[in-house]
């Protein structure tokens, strides 16, 4: 169950325009989930306290679970093990997943139907889309830690994605973080500004010292 001490509204409002590249980079360069994982269409975007199962390859059951057991503004986060042969989540169980107020699915196994997914308008994160459907048969895990491309996901952990890729918040740093994100973008939308007048990144970013210390001229 989600930790009722922590205001995730109040994160959510903070976080929602942070790209999920600005708070990789902002956390040290952690938290990035492997790149396999997409959202089925550009311009979904993934902002939720993470529900976290765990499936056994081609088996939806644990899922359809998770689906009655999460809450409002959760992104259900699903280790599917990377098999994706076959489609774990449909339009069917989107349109369930909508009429819940659940924020997304972030998956790393297959899922099907992802053109009227996109049209029912649910966030679909996945490394796969198959034709073929799940059996119903074995019970994985429920709100127990996972891990999915690569990273490590807790009950309760702040999920981010975006067309550029996700990344997992430990929600222990998501309030304190938000302050690294705001600064970077600030530095960097005052970067981009410089480059507009015709500052070139080679300098800005002092990038000949760089090849100096290797002992390599360059004349630019």
């Amino acid at each position: 169950m989600p930790d009722t001490k922590i205001d995730y509204p109040a994160l959510y409002e903070a976080y929602a325009k942070v790209a999920s590249a600005t708070a990789h980079e902002a956390m040290g360069r952690r938290g990035a989930v492997q790149s396999t994982v997409k959202p089925i269409r550009l311009g979904m975007r993934l902002l939720g306290r993470a529900f976290t199962c765990s499936c056994p390859p081609g088996d939806n059951l644990t899922l359809h679970a998770a689906l009655k057991m999460a809450q409002r503004g959760d992104v259900i986060v699903c280790d599917a093990g990377g098999y994706t042969e076959q489609g774990l989540f449909g339009d069917v169980m989107a349109s369930c997943a909508m009429g819940m107020g659940i924020a997304g699915l972030l998956v790393d196994g297959g899922v099907r139907d992802s053109a009227t997914i996109h049209e029912v308008g649910f966030p679909v994160f996945s490394c796969g889309v198959s034709i073929k459907g799940a059996v119903k048969e074995t019970l994985g895990t429920l709100n127990q830690p996972v891990v999915i491309g690569g990273v490590t996901v807790h009950p309760g952990d702040l999920v981010i994605g975006d067309d550029d890729g996700v990344v997992i918040v430990p929600i222990g740093e998501a309030r304190a973080l938000i302050a690294a994100c705001e600064e970077r973008e600030a530095k960097e939308t005052r970067f981009r500004s410089e480059l507009l007048t015709g500052k070139t990144t080679w300098d800005m970013l002092n990038l000949g010292d760089i090849i100096k210390r290797k002992g390599i001229t360059l004349d630019i």
